[in-house]
C-alpha cells in the first residue's frame, strides 16, 4: 500500500474533488446514458460540505476524498472517489474501515448510495453494507453499527 495520509477537507479543494469526480464515475454514467461533462463537475460543487469532508493524499499530493455526513437516521458515506491508479491499493479499504470504525463507536447507521453495476459495490459490500433500495441509476445501501465495539 502507498504511503498515504487524510486532512480535513478545505473550500479550496472543491475543483480538485469535482475533476477526480469526473474522471471516477465517468464509465458508469456514460455506461448508464448519464455521463455530462459540466453537470457531473455541478452537482459535487453544488454539495461539497468541507467541514465533514476529508482529502486523501498520497506522497502529499491529492488522492482522493471522503464525506461522512451526519443525518437524522444515520451518518450517509458520500463522495467517496480516489485516483483510478490507486484504486485496488487498500488505500479505499483502509479509509472506509476507520469510517466505519467512526460509526460503530457512536452506534450509528451508515448509508451511500452507488450507482447501479459500479465494481465500487463490491468494496461497500465487504464492509458490510446491504441492499435497501435500488431505482434505474443508483443503489442504496445500509450498515448497520457493530454494537460489540461500541463504548459503554
Amino acid at each position: 500500500m502507498a504511503d498515504w495520509d487524510i486532512r480535513p477537507a478545505t473550500a479550496l479543494d472543491v475543483e480538485a474533488v469535482a475533476e477526480l469526480r469526473a474522471v471516477v464515475l465517468r464509465a458508469d454514467l456514460q455506461r448508464l446514458g448519464r455521463y455530462d461533462e459540466q453537470r457531473v463537475r455541478q452537482r459535487l460543487r453544488d454539495a461539497f460540505a468541507p467541514a465533514h469532508t476529508w482529502v486523501i493524499e498520497v506522497g502529499g499530493a491529492f488522492a482522493g476524498c471522503v464525506s461522512l455526513r451526519p443525518a437524522e437516521d444515520a451518518h450517509w458515506l458520500e463522495h467517496f472517489y480516489l485516483a483510478p491508479h490507486l484504486q485496488g491499493s487498500g488505500i479505499g479499504t483502509a479509509v472506509l474501515r476507520g469510517l466505519m470504525e467512526q460509526c460503530d463507536r457512536e452506534g450509528v447507521l451508515a448509508r451511500l448510495n452507488v450507482l447501479r453495476d459500479s465494481p465500487a459495490r463490491r468494496l461497500y459490500e465487504r464492509h458490510g453494507f446491504t441492499l435497501e433500495a435500488e431505482d434505474s441509476v443508483d443503489v442504496f445501501m445500509v450498515r448497520e453499527p457493530d454494537l460489540a465495539v461500541r463504548p459503554k
